[in-house]
């Protein structure tokens, strides 16, 4: 496939460890996007961990993708090469060391953030704080020393000092990235973590208009990939956790990316998240409430209000878990469930229809899972599926996730007319049960469980799939609330309004 590569675009898209890579909800969205609006022309900035890590392309790339680049962040960080002695430029790590100063409790956010601002200013390219001088020179070896000396209760120094240079290594190869950036009039960034360091740092060195989308609470996610395993064992919610509980090498970790998240913050405008619980998240982490905004989710009744139609008469007795086989998706709670869903409906089946190459390892846990169960001729692992085909399959879509933002497959259901059991996670209560007293008027779409319940979503399906009158007014709710509130068209007006006032803030209105 031929790669594009130009020297100018409308706006440029910064994504981080999904699109075209790697297939899901985002990825899904992001698509849409671009070909919303073939009007615009898009450069995509793709940013992944490894080269290895990723194989090929998930989804063509539109005919309105104009420029297309990639980036590892953790690929050149190693070399034979036998490194120099340097000495480093005393006031930059003077700012760095003052930075980490601001940091400390009880210190003014904005000075801290002008700190922050100012040792991202230096590690631009042809600046004082240079990459070489961070991995070799005696001041940066001294000051991790140090912060060694009075933070670190861990006995290992050599694994205190990789995790250093790991962190915050990449952060000068996004500083080339934002240097030799093509001439664009808009960034749009789809996370904040790495991807939102490189929009704030562009539009610090630049001025260009920054536009921020969450779809999940980055700092969140990465605190459930810490700590997901003991998420999934314990069912308890770690974000409750006393922080002298964490490692000091975790508890760096979370506070690196709360702050890439500040950077992101104090730059973007608009910050968009998906719904309203996570608008008062980005706030509470340092957003300004002024510049937040909701914007929705939303899905092509054209394409799958048809699929009504194609229903079979007879609720088909199928439970449908359409996603990735990765832990976040706690497959293996589903797998449970359809244990006791099994013993209650003999002719109940499982399936699950996502990828499994992501986390092959999780993959056959979870198949080895199924085997000791003794559910091999009730549970199926499909694979990637086109969805259109299997809404009229299916009576129920569930979600067993430990973390979701407005997850698209509850709303694709809906359309085609299948209500879903799934986890109190992200939006899912207010997809479900409705947000306000206009749609809760509407009634329940659905059930919504707790959190590694496998009988609570075992007891919930099976009521709904017992009760086919209960199962149409579920049904009937779900199209319902889908056409009212969570429409492509509504998604894409409120993104053309956002996308024309960031062009017009920049002068260019394309």
């Amino acid at each position: 496939m031929s790669i594009p590569s130009s020297s100018q675009a409308d706006i440029a898209l910064l994504l981080e460890g999904t699109f075209p890579y790697v297939s899901g909800g985002v990825s899904s969205w992001v698509n849409q996007i671009i070909r919303a609006y073939p009007e615009y022309r898009f450069a995509l900035i793709f940013l992944g961990s490894r080269r290895e890590d990723y194989s090929t392309f998930k989804y063509e790339l539109p005919a309105n993708v104009v420029h297309f680049e990639e980036h590892f962040l953790y690929d050149g960080l190693s070399t034979h090469e036998k490194p120099k002695a340097r000495q480093g430029d005393e006031k930059a790590f003077s700012a760095a060391a003052r930075m980490h100063e601001k940091f400390a409790p009880g210190v003014a956010p904005n000075e801290a953030m002008q700190a922050f601002k100012a040792v991202a200013g230096v590690m631009m390219p042809g600046s004082k704080l240079t990459l070489e001088d961070f991995l070799h020179s005696e001041q940066a070896w001294e000051i991790i020393c140090q912060r060694y000396r009075n933070f670190c209760t861990d006995p290992s120094f050599v694994d205190f000092f990789w995790t250093v240079r790991i962190m915050h290594a990449p952060l000068w190869k996004l500083a080339r990235i934002a240097d030799a950036l093509l001439e664009v009039k808009v960034l749009h960034t789809i996370s904040t973590g790495y991807a939102g360091f490189l929009g704030a740092l562009i539009h610090q060195t630049r001025g260009t208009p920054l536009i921020l989308s969450e779809h999940g609470i980055y700092t969140k996610e990465r605190k459930i990939d810490l700590f997901k395993s003991e998420w999934i064992r314990d069912n308890r919610n770690i974000f409750q956790r006393n922080p002298g509980e964490l490692s000091y090498f975790r508890q760096m970790w979370i506070h690196f990316f709360e702050w890439l998240g500040r950077f992101c913050y104090d730059a973007a405008d608009p910050i968009l998240a998906l719904y309203e619980q996570n608008r008062l998240r980005q706030v509470a982490d340092g957003a300004s409430p002024e510049r937040t905004a909701n914007i929705p989710n939303g899905i092509s009744l054209k394409r799958f209000a048809p699929l009504r139609a194609a229903r079979p008469e007879k609720l088909p007795q199928v439970l449908c878990l359409i996603g990735r086989v990765v832990p976040i998706k706690d497959i293996k709670t589903f797998v449970r469930a359809m244990r006791s869903v099994v013993n209650q409906l003999p002719d109940a089946e499982g399936w699950i229809a996502g990828p499994e190459d992501e986390d092959p390892a999780y993959a056959q846990e979870c198949r080895s899972l199924v085997l000791s169960l003794g559910l091999q001729d009730k549970v199926r692992f499909l694979g990637f599926q086109k969805i259109d085909e299997l809404m009229p399959k299916i009576g129920l879509t569930i979600l067993s996730s430990i973390s979701e933002a407005l997850p698209l497959v509850i709303l694709e259901g809906y359309a085609a007319g299948v209500p879903t059991i799934s986890t109190d996670v992200g939006s899912c209560r207010q997809l479900i049960e409705g947000l306000d007293d206009e749609d809760k008027a509407l009634g329940a779409s659905g059930a919504v469980v707790n959190i590694a319940d496998p009988q609570g979503l075992a007891d919930a399906a099976v009521a709904l799939l017992r009760d086919e009158d209960g199962w149409r007014a579920a049904s009937q709710a779900g199209i319902a609330r889908v056409e009212r509130y969570y429409t492509d068209d509504l998604m894409f007006g409120s993104y053309r309004r956002v996308y024309h006032q960031a062009l017009a803030a920049n002068g260019k209105t394309g």
